[in-house]
This record gives C-alpha cells, sequence and structure tokens, in this order.
C-alpha cells in the first residue's frame, strides 16, 4: 500500500527510510483503516474533529488519518483540535507552532478546567473522572461549532484491554471503549480509529518521527491510578506469554452472549429442549 513517492503530506516529512519503519507505517495504516471500514466510521462528506493532546498517540491518529486522506481512502474533512485545561506546566505553544508548521487547520482553545477539578475531587483522589468528563463536554461543544459530525480519540488497542479489566475488576460489568458510539444527544459519533493498533506501535512511530511529545502526568494524579495497575498486570501477562494482549483483544470481538450470564443479551428462561416427533421430550444423551 505504501509506495516511495516524495509527495506526502508534512507529518511524513523527514520519515525513516529504513525498512523496519515501513513495516511499522504500513501497519498502522491497515490497521486503522480495517477499524474505519469494519465499524462503519465514514459518512462521505462528514468533518472529524481529531482531539490531540500531545501525546504519542494522538499524533500517531492525525498522521494516519491524514495518510489514509491523502491516498484517497477517507473522504471526510479533518480538523485537528487540542483544549489546553489549564494544567500547570502546559506548553501551550507547542501544539499550535506544530500544527501551523504542518499546515493542518486546527483549533486550539483554553478553558480552565484543572481549576475546576481541583476544586471539586478530595484530597488524595485522582482527577481522570471529572476531568475527562469535563474534557468530553468541551470536546462536544467545538465540534457542534464547528460543523463535525463526529469527536475522534486517539484511544488503541491497549487501553481498550485496560478499560475492560477495570470495569471487570472495580466496575462489576464487562464493558470497555467502544470504537464506534453515539453520544447521549445522539448528534455526535465518537470514534476509536486506533481500536487495534498496539500502544507500541504508536510509541515507536510518535519517536521515529519525532514529534513534540507533550507528557501526561503534568497534573500530578497519575501515580497509584487503578489503570496503572491493570497495566502492569497486563505487561507482567504479555511478558510471560507474548502475544496475550492479540488473543484477549480477539476476545473482545468474539462474544458468545449464551455462554455468559446476562438474561438481558440471552433468554436463558425461554430455552426449551427440542422435543421428537412422538412430541416428547428427547433428552441431551439421545440427541
Amino acid at each position: 500500500m505504501l509506495d516511495d513517492s516524495d509527495e506526502i503530506h508534512p507529518l511524513f516529512h523527514g520519515a525513516p527510510k529504513s525498512t523496519e519503519f515501513k513495516k511499522l507505517r504500513k501497519r498502522l495504516v491497515q490497521h486503522v483503516r480495517e477499524a474505519v471500514d469494519q465499524y462503519g466510521m465514514v459518512e462521505p462528506g462528514s468533518r472529524w474533529l481529531v482531539c490531540l493532546s500531545g501525546g504519542k498517540d494522538s499524533y500517531t491518529l492525525l498522521a494516519i488519518l491524514y495518510e489514509l486522506k491523502w491516498r484517497g481512502l477517507l473522504p471526510v474533512d479533518l480538523l485537528a483540535c487540542n483544549l489546553d485545561q489549564g494544567q500547570p506546566g502546559f506548553p501551550a505553544t507547542v501544539l499550535p507552532e506544530f500544527l501551523e508548521r504542518m499546515g493542518v487547520p486546527h483549533r486550539v482553545e483554553y478553558q480552565d478546567t484543572y481549576s475546576i477539578v481541583t476544586d471539586k475531587v478530595p484530597a488524595g483522589r485522582t482527577y481522570c473522572a471529572l476531568c475527562s468528563r469535563l474534557r468530553r463536554g468541551h470536546l462536544y461543544r467545538i465540534a457542534r461549532e464547528e460543523g463535525c459530525s463526529a469527536v475522534v480519540l486517539g484511544h488503541h488497542r491497549d487501553d481498550i484491554l485496560e478499560t475492560f479489566f477495570m470495569n471487570l475488576f472495580h466496575g462489576g460489568r464487562l464493558a470497555t471503549m467502544p470504537p464506534k458510539l453515539l453520544n447521549e444527544e445522539k448528534d455526535l459519533f465518537v470514534y476509536r480509529p486506533l481500536a487495534h493498533v498496539a500502544e507500541a506501535d504508536c510509541d515507536r512511530f510518535a519517536r521515529a518521527m519525532s514529534y513534540p511529545i507533550i507528557p501526561c502526568d503534568l497534573c500530578g494524579s497519575q501515580d497509584g491510578l487503578q489503570r496503572q495497575q491493570v497495566k502492569a498486570i497486563l505487561d507482567g501477562w504479555e511478558k510471560n506469554s507474548p502475544g496475550r494482549r492479540n488473543v484477549m483483544f480477539r476476545a473482545l470481538m468474539n462474544i458468545r452472549p449464551s455462554h455468559m450470564l446476562d438474561p438481558k443479551l440471552f433468554d436463558f428462561a425461554g430455552l426449551m429442549r427440542e422435543r421428537d416427533p412422538d412430541n416428547s421430550m428427547q433428552s441431551d444423551e439421545a440427541r
């Protein structure tokens, strides 16, 4: 799918020429295209608000979406968006300067949600839940103002697996981040095109491209999070059994409601044995 043409988007200028990087880039493009197609993300002529935090995942997302668009495989308009939430030490000029240099249409907005979160969350508790809700609300508003039909996030395969186990261990439910979601107001989609992409591939790609990565720990509330604990568990499983993450991710795509325990998803009460021609009950052993 990839070629040696130099006529590429500025996001790929200076890309390494190594075979290893070309394979990585091809794999990323294939995984993202697969997710976009499989989950029906494309509405031709629509506009996507691509959320850019400055982390490795969102840089990878932006670049690969532009790769697909450049190749005529993603017929949508893209608008990059960064929400500066007022975190102390956030380098406010990094992303605007980068996006200007890359020629990427964008919107950068300042909303001091950090002060709200620190005021509302008790000492010793993590900020992530409230911070995420406030951020999502502003992103929905911006998407509407910009005429976008979808908010596009950089969550990858590992984020999805971690969320599944967090819900399993701490929430008492089987649920995770879906690759495609309709918001409560039912006027915006939330897409996760990196759903099939491994975190390690995002890291390799963003570092190889020397994108100006902004650390994700500016709020100081990351240590000891449940997500970090789950991540450590998954890392241990992967170390002992390489490929375990892929197997677990495939399981999320191969759910059998009749072999679970939720009567809302499968009619266990209505499950009946078959009858023989004489209208008598037929035992399991006889069938």
